[in-house]
């Protein structure tokens, strides 16, 4: 798994390859949408279909005071539907025009989610020390979203290792600092609309030619600067720790 997303010269250059030779129709969809998800999934990133904005309840499910509304998969399938198939997703995104996606986390990526604030501190302090960052989304709920390699799936399930950061779509509103979203879990994948009337959406801010990193070497920065975050609002200094190279 590594080594698919190690090589930056080789998987980049697929990439622009790839996106050059999309055809000019599909390159002049509504803001790029279906570009940019058959973009995410030749990365490996495993899509399905979401929810989106409507007005009255904001969610275009029919579930009243829906609690993440056009933040969550239709399906109840979604780990199973998810795919990285460009015929499927093409379809999909064709079919269901206004459709957000989710990435179903824990195959092949995780995502380290973080306040918006302490995200953008934490990313400064990464570049600036030389430690190679991958994707990166933000999105305008106030989350900064680092795209990371999956620590795995063993088929051993003794192997796999459990963590107090784990975050599952159900128990996103226990953890306001650091969430790891990793098997079991999901996020919304650039390009996606948010409810509200003020064009809110999740956003590329460092795009999927960057390779995905191992997420422990992220892990003590993002840590670091949610610890300061959470003490800046809490009127309490939080706790800077040093940074290890």
């Amino acid at each position: 798994m590594s080594a698919e997303f190690g090589g930056r010269t080789g998987r980049q250059g697929r990439l622009s390859q790839w996106l050059r030779g999309r055809r000019p129709k599909q390159a002049a969809d509504e803001g790029g949408r279906e570009t940019l998800l058959l973009a995410a999934a030749e990365a490996g990133l495993p899509l399905a279909p979401a929810a989106h904005p409507a007005a009255g309840y904001g969610c275009s499910c029919d579930r009243v005071g829906c609690p993440t509304p056009a933040r969550h998969p239709v399906s109840f399938a979604w780990q199973t539907q998810s795919t990285t198939d460009r015929a499927q997703i093409e379809r999909w995104a064709r079919h269901q025009p206004e459709a957000n996606f989710i990435t179903a986390t824990g195959m092949v990526h995780d995502v380290l989610d973080v306040p918006l604030d302490a995200g953008r501190e934490a990313l400064t302090r990464l570049l600036d020390a030389g430690i190679e960052v991958g994707p990166v989304a933000e999105s305008d709920d106030d989350r900064m979203l680092f795209f990371t390699l999956t620590r795995g799936t063993p088929e051993d399930e003794d192997e796999w290792w459990p963590c107090e950061l784990d975050c599952h779509p159900e128990t996103m509103d226990e953890h306001p600092g650091l969430r790891w979203h990793c098997r079991g879990s999901y996020v919304l994948v650039p390009p996606a609309r948010l409810p509200g009337d003020d064009g809110r959406s999740v956003h590329w801010v460092r795009g999927l030619e960057h390779p995905l990193p191992d997420p422990l070497s992220l892990l003590e920065v993002l840590t670091d600067s949610c610890a300061r975050h959470i003490g800046e609002q809490s009127g309490q200094p939080g706790t800077a720790w040093p940074l290890r190279h």
